[in-house]
Parts: C-alpha cells; structure tokens; sequence
C-alpha cells in the first residue's frame, strides 16, 4: 500500500494525493454477490429533503460483505483483492471449500492465495476470525460484535484496529480506536489483525469535483446565511454567529448527546479521548 503524488500540471493535481491501487488483483466485481444501489439524493420516502448537500455521484454497486462469518470449520482460499465504491478499507474475495464465495473486509498483510477459517478452532492469525475468548490477550483485531452472532459492528474501516488487553469474567476488555475502553462478550466474534489500506487518511483530493462524483454537494455554512434561514446567520459584515448550532438550534459543540440511563454506559470502562 502507497500513494501516488502528482505534478502539479493542472490546479486539480497540485494537491492530489490518491492511493496506488497496486493491492488490488482485480477490476471486476463477483456478479453473484453484488446487486444495484439506487442513491436517494438525501430524500425519503415522500420526497422530502431530510438530508442536505447530498446527491449526484457515479453509480455504485453494493458488494455483500460477510461481517457474521459463521461459516466455521470451512476453510476458504483468497481468490481476489478488490476495490469496494462504498467502503473506506479493501474487500477479499473467499472461495470456500464447499463451493460458497464471499466476501470480507481484507486485514492488512492478506495477499491473494492465503487460507483462511473461521470458529472457535481456527488460530489467531491474520484474516482468521475467532471468539474473544480464543484470541490471546495482547492481539490486534478489527471487525468486532457487539452481540454473539449479530455481525461485527465495530473497528471497520481503512486502517483501524482494536486491541484486546486483559479479559474480566465472561467479557474481554478492549481498547478501541477511539481511546474509548469497553467490555465485551468473550463470545462476541473478531477478526485478527488490522484493516488494511492504512494509506487512506493520506489521500486528498485535490479538487471539488472528486468530491462531487462521491455525491457530495457544495455545503454552505449556516454563519453565511441569513437569520430567516439559520441561527448562526445575519449581522453587519462578517458576523461570528454565536455559539456553533445546527439548524434546527440545538447546540453542536459541546453538547452531549449520549443518553445518561443507556444501558450498555455500564459495559464502558474509559470514555473516548477528547480531542
């Protein structure tokens, strides 16, 4: 994994900073784990505006990731490496040894012809996803569950890891990516190793229209506005606005919005690290 800078020939690659793609094995999706995504352009169901600065953008097709993996005791072969529209880290094609294929995020260090197994009797090597109660203390993993057999929900994306630290009952303690200490079920599955594609928070775009083919629209600021149509708008010349809030007025810095009873506060150990 590296990434590629430009001459600046042209104002869009002076600052153009992308990833080299040399990883990647193949250019072309499995057609039978892939089907159609319809973009909405931020509108719901009746047509109505909910989410703003967001339409336009290339096609995507949604590649079905195997985040449960309970397929256990099945070994499986890494047949491809590919690019994924919708996702931050890479995807690895497995070819299963009873005939299935799937796919999941691909760790760090995954190279096309590994074998790979999942369930309690699988050993904590890369791309190997296992119980916490399997995995030694010490380990780094990614794609964590929250609940046994509900799919892993944390620590996905491009280049993060979590680590497991010391084990506490039937639940293991694990330091997130955040700074944030929790405790989890040790029958809570994970997968050894990190994400791979650690280059992405290197890359820039360079320009706004990268921006625009991901279906990101041009976001104006609320200060900019006029009082009618934010909080933060009006005044003489260049006005700070007051307190940073949304548009609807509640309070965007500071304000926490975690609620107070939420059960699961119980099972957080360290809160995340304040920036």
């Amino acid at each position: 994994m590296a990434v590629r800078k430009f001459s600046p020939v042209t104002p869009g690659t002076r600052h153009k900073v992308i990833g080299t793609f040399e990883e990647i094995t193949a250019s072309v999706p499995e057609k039978s784990l892939v089907y159609g995504k319809r973009s909405t352009g931020g509108r719901n169901n009746t047509g109505k505006m909910t989410m703003r600065y967001i339409g336009g953008g290339h096609k995507k097709k949604y590649r079905l990731i195997d985040f449960k993996r309970e397929k256990d005791g099945v070994p499986a072969v890494v047949k491809t490496i590919e690019y994924d529209p919708n996702r931050s880290a890479r995807i690895a094609l497995l070819f299963y040894a009873d005939g299935e294929k799937r796919y999941i995020i691909a760790p760090n260090g995954l190279k096309v012809g590994d074998k790979l197994m999942s369930g309690a009797e699988a050993a904590p090597e890369i791309g190997n996803a296992l119980p916490l109660a399997n995995i030694p203390v010490g380990t780094v993993i990614h794609n964590i569950e929250l609940r046994p057999g509900q799919g892993a929900r944390l620590v996905r994306s491009a280049g993060n890891f979590a680590q497991l630290t010391s084990r506490d009952g039937n639940y293991c303690v694990i330091k997130l990516p955040s700074g944030e200490t929790r405790l989890i079920l040790s029958a809570c599955k994970a997968t050894v190793g990190s994400v791979g594609n650690s280059d992405h928070a290197l890359e820039q775009s360079g320009k706004a229209g990268r921006s625009r083919w991901l279906g990101r629209r041009p976001h104006n600021r609320g200060v900019v506005m006029n009082p009618v149509d934010h909080p933060m708008g009006g005044g003489e010349g260049r006005q700070s606005g007051g307190h940073p809030r949304s548009r609807k007025g509640l309070y965007a810095k500071g304000l926490k919005t975690r609620a107070p009873k939420k059960l699961s506060n119980k099972f957080i150990i360290e809160r995340a690290n304040k920036k």
